[in-house]
């Protein structure tokens, strides 16, 4: 069945949102630049906030973003449904020293972030991105566009690559990004020209490689959507967009956006869910609602996290790493995951608030179970639920290619994504 014009147009914006987000820094940044644009007000951490009754709000710490609207009747116990989300994926991160190379090659050192698909990686036209911390305290963001390359060794090198080629992670993950001599040339200084700055004046980085292609519809009848960073700007991008143009009723919740950083290293940072990023902001939200400790913690007994991020879709090539019998499908709809070793924190009540969700949202839902041999991923769900007790669902939508350069969604499922979480928002 073919996809809407409003399922296409929405494909298009998040290829235009991934395109400025190669970095988690960049997409904390866009998140914040297109709410502003929709109205938001953005707030300093180190600074008092104003009166919250009716704001529309957005803060950035690194490489996370918070955004929420307040309703004009809020009061101290008023409850709050969040929308989380993560802005970091697999990939590479750029060492100390990054400039090195041989036998006339230049190359750029890297270490590997998270639990990237190696072989992936390579061929591809890649980008350096990410935030310089300058030596007058500035911070600035960095994209140099289309710069590297990870060349694959040829088949006649390796007779035997297609029966299981293995990369070395120190030696053969380097990608060249020039030729010449390393100790006269300065990769730093690519990175400084990109943001406009003295590289000499660079302190410090954080900076990621990421693919430079740009998202693209096909397939028959338009049903695939391909771009890196899926995992999990898709869901960063859905929730931004139900946000952006979301109006609070009377008597209804805060509405909330967290997309956090580090999910794919354990969430364990002061911007990733397990720090106290949310806690933070929700504390100052109530606290000019007037609650105390005890209301704040009866608005989070009322309140839901819908944590999304991707799962899987079933591969036709491979059907035996997939449950027998639960098998999601791109393009059938979002997908409700579950897990009960708690990997996902989905509980029987969570089931029924998302399909009433999915239902005011008319829209399919699937639901997602791993094989018992094929032991699932965790989210920032179980985080949450853990660090502020409100009642968590883990959903997504289903892919391919999951920790890839380059993944694999259906268009249909990317605006359903979008449409769920304005039914969520509006309680």
């Amino acid at each position: 069945m073919p996809v809407t014009p409003v399922a296409l147009a929405h494909a298009d914006d998040l290829a235009d949102f991934i395109a400025a987000s190669p970095s988690s820094y960049h997409a904390a940044s866009e998140v914040a630049r297109r709410l502003e644009d929709a109205g938001f007000t953005r707030l300093d951490e180190s600074q008092p906030w104003p009166a919250q009754s009716g704001g529309r709000f957005v803060v950035v710490r690194d490489g996370a973003a918070i955004a929420w609207v307040v309703p004009t009747d809020a009061a101290a116990t008023t409850p709050t449904q969040v929308f989380g989300a993560h802005t970091d994926s697999p990939g590479f991160k750029l060492k100390p020293q990054p400039t090195t190379g041989s036998k006339g090659w230049l190359q750029a050192a890297v270490e590997i972030y998270g639990g990237p698909l190696l072989n992936s990686w390579l061929d591809r036209e890649l980008r350096l991105a990410g935030r310089l911390a300058l030596a007058d305290g500035r911070v600035v963001l960095a994209d140099t566009g289309a710069l590297l390359r990870l060349p694959q060794l040829a088949i006649h090198l390796d007779r035997g690559a297609n029966s299981g080629l293995e990369l070395d992670k120190q030696f053969q993950t380097q990608p060249v990004w020039g030729l010449g001599d390393p100790t006269s040339a300065d990769l730093l200084a690519e990175l400084a020209a990109s943001a406009d700055v003295d590289a000499a004046d660079i302190r410090g980085y954080d900076v990621v490689v990421a693919d430079s292609a740009r998202g693209a519809v096909f397939g028959k009848d338009d049903a695939f959507f391909a771009a890196g960073r899926l995992d999990d700007l898709a869901s960063v991008h859905a929730g931004l967009v139900a946000l952006s143009s979301f109006e609070a009723a009377a008597d209804g919740p805060i509405a909330v956006l967290a997309a956090f950083d580090h999910e794919e290293l354990g969430s364990a940072s002061r911007s990733g869910a397990a720090g106290p990023f949310l806690e933070d902001v929700l504390e100052r939200v109530y606290a000019h609602l007037g609650a105390d400790s005890s209301q704040r913690r009866q608005a989070y007994a009322s309140s839901w996290c819908l944590s999304s991020d991707v799962g899987h879709s079933v591969h036709p090539n491979y059907i035996a790493k997939h449950d027998p019998v639960v098998q999601p499908v791109l393009g059938s709809g979002p997908i409700l995951k579950i897990n009960a070793n708690q990997r996902y924190a989905t509980d029987a009540v969570g089931a029924a608030a998302w399909s009433a969700w999915c239902e005011r949202a008319g829209i399919a839902s699937q639901e997602f179970v791993s094989n018992n041999t094929v032991p699932c991923g965790s989210t920032i769900g179980p985080i949450t639920a853990t660090r502020l007790g409100l009642r968590t669902v883990d959903v997504g939508i289903p892919i391919l290619s999951m920790h890839s350069a380059r993944e694999l969604a259906g268009v249909a499922d990317l605006h359903d994504l979008t449409r769920v979480a304005e039914a969520f928002f509006r309680g």
